[in-house]
């Protein structure tokens, strides 16, 4: 039988996250509140959140599923607007890459060099790290009053050199920790990410395209369409037999970007009939991040028995030092006090949804996954707490 705190030590950490809904100075902290509640059930009842019945939680499909919808739900947020700012700010958006792709991923690397954790839990805190920016450091940049337009544009820019950066990164970093493999990892964050991101930025595309636009659109779904028939109907199996694994992979991610168009055009269809619907993702995406989290953690329950409290401080170390070296590297750069601040959220905050993704294709859920089950809510707190600190201080060019 368990002891009655358990139980008790559940109820009282969802009772607070009801809670903060009705606290208007505190109710900016209620998805983290749900992250901690989330935590705790985890690690007290593990296996409630890896198995219901004969279905496994950590299915890998089911937590791609998971992940894509995060990052479309991201996505939905973006608008192919957001990358005119790189013209309109090309310093400002140059000096927020360099910072986010060196800083975080270095730091990352001497935070294991000074705890000497595991190689796989190592492993984790470098691919936070090198991982893009996340949607909440454009959050916090709107609750700071700092540079928005920059810290949009800045999100966006970084997503999309995912691909490229993330794995490379971990390549030079953490290929003696675990096994990466450059083309794999490239593919899995096309898959996590670009995809559903693509998808979300051509439902933009349609709220204001050309009728000939539209036919362009229509013309790629047919074939798309096509040809994810032709391969569910045999294909697929007919490329098994004839073509290496090189070009099958490529295939394969054709055939996920293709299916993007369908996806971002059903969901226009939908979003044109309930309107609404974009307000809507944020609370989808979270709801994807709360599932991703609990079954990381429960997965690592016993590695985080084992090391939590150091995690924990690593992943703080992490967060504040992207924050100090974003602010003061883009004050060097000649940039005002306003689009450092967004460049701190830049660099400070990253995307622990896609290092999740990407530790759950590795098959390392439980060790490479538990320092973004970490950093996901302290980046709330911790960002939370500087934006709102930056509000009460704001620069004589703050937006009013």
């Amino acid at each position: 039988m368990n002891p009655a705190w358990q139980p008790l030590a559940v109820l009282l950490a969802v009772a607070a996250a009801i809670g903060l809904r009705f606290s208007k100075r505190y109710g900016g902290y209620q998805f983290t509140a749900w992250i901690i509640a989330v935590v705790t059930a985890a690690m007290i009842y593990p296996a409630s959140f890896l198995h219901v019945g004969d279905f496994d939680m950590k299915n890998k499909w089911v937590l791609l599923i998971a992940i894509q919808m995060v990052m479309f739900g991201m996505g939905t947020q973006m608008s192919l607007r957001d990358f005119a700012g790189v013209m309109k700010s090309p310093r400002g958006v140059f000096v927020g890459i360099l910072c986010h792709f060196t800083v975080m991923p270095l730091v990352g690397l001497a935070l294991t060099k000074v705890f000497h954790f595991e190689p796989e839990i190592a492993a984790g805190i470098i691919l936070v790290g090198s991982c893009s920016s996340g949607l909440a450091s454009n959050v916090m940049a709107y609750i700071a009053r700092s540079n928005l337009a920059l810290s949009v544009t800045v999100t966006a820019v970084t997503t999309l050199l995912a691909p490229l950066l993330t794995p490379l990164w971990m390549k030079l970093l953490a290929g003696t920790l675990v096994e990466i493999s450059f083309i794999k990892m490239m593919s899995e964050i096309i898959k996590i990410v670009l995809v559903p991101v693509c998808a979300a930025l051509l439902h933009d595309y349609l709220k204001q395209a050309s009728p000939r636009g539209r036919r362009r659109v229509q013309a790629i779904n047919a074939i798309a369409v096509g040809w994810l028939l032709c391969l569910a109907g045999g294909g697929w199996g007919w490329l098994q037999m004839h073509c290496e694994e090189g070009m099958r992979t490529a295939i394969a991610l054709g055939g996920f970007l293709l299916s993007a168009s369908v996806i971002g055009t059903a969901y226009h269809a939908l979003a044109k009939r309930w309107t609404g619907l974009d307000g809507r993702m944020p609370a989808l995406s979270m709801a994807g991040i709360l599932y991703v989290t609990a079954v990381t953690v429960a997965s690592g329950r016993d590695h985080l028995l084992q090391v939590g409290a150091l995690l924990f401080l690593a992943a703080a170390l992490h967060n504040t030092a992207g924050y100090g070296f974003g602010y003061w590297l883009s004050r060097a750069s000649g940039l005002d006090k306003n689009s450092a601040r967004s460049i701190a959220f830049e660099v400070g905050l990253q995307n622990g949804g896609m290092a999740s993704g990407l530790a759950s294709a590795m098959g390392k859920l439980g060790t490479v996954g538990l320092a973004a089950a970490i950093f996901i809510p302290w980046m709330n707190v911790s960002g939370s707490l500087l934006a709102n600190y930056w509000r009460k201080r704001p620069s004589p060019a703050a937006p009013r």
